[in-house]
């Protein structure tokens, strides 16, 4: 089997007879509607734990673990193993966690609605957040290698609100 490529793909075959009964939704159209949580989320809420959970046993940032998981990060083998233990997963899937990965998405419009708000926050914020970064910092970029990422919920009288702060190291552009 090869293992390359994208973790999504190693996973939905790892856990495919887990969710599927060896049935694939959709004739294996992995766009089907739910079908990454079918693969992933399910199998956290089988073993009754949330990725938050999960990622606090296995000692990383639930968001690092989550993207691992989607096939966006590799893990180290320690926590690669401390995942699959946990999950009860083989070999296999523990060696393609550790795998770099090929990121690469989809480049149209997202259809899911989460999903499609952070695409319409860069395209109505993403000049603002560009010119503010550069004010205080420079001609560069905020770096998603020497990055980390929080998700908290903050409990509002009107509507609780989404917290996410983002913390990349700042790359200045060299001239040369």
């Amino acid at each position: 089997m090869d293992l390359r490529g994208p973790l999504q793909w190693t996973l939905q075959w790892s856990f495919f007879y887990l969710f599927f009964d060896g049935k694939a939704p959709a004739g294996g159209d992995r766009s089907a509607p739910g079908y990454r949580r079918g693969l992933l989320g399910d199998l956290a809420v089988l073993e009754e734990l949330s990725w938050e959970e999960i990622a606090k046993r296995v000692g990383i940032s639930p968001v690092f673990l989550t993207s691992a998981c989607l096939g966006m990060n590799s893990l180290k083998a320690e926590s690669a193993y401390k995942l699959c233990e946990i999950l009860g997963l083989g070999e296999e899937v523990r060696t393609s966690l550790q795998e770099f990965p090929t990121k690469e998405w989809d480049k149209s419009v997202p259809n899911d609605p989460l999903i499609y708000r952070f695409y319409e926050l860069v395209g109505v914020h993403g000049e603002t957040l560009k010119e503010l970064v550069e004010e205080k910092f420079g001609n560069g970029i905020m770096s998603a290698i020497d990055f980390s990422m929080e998700i908290a919920r903050k409990e509002d009288p009107a509507g609780d609100r989404v917290v996410i702060t983002m913390n990349g190291k700042f790359l200045p552009y060299k001239s040369w």
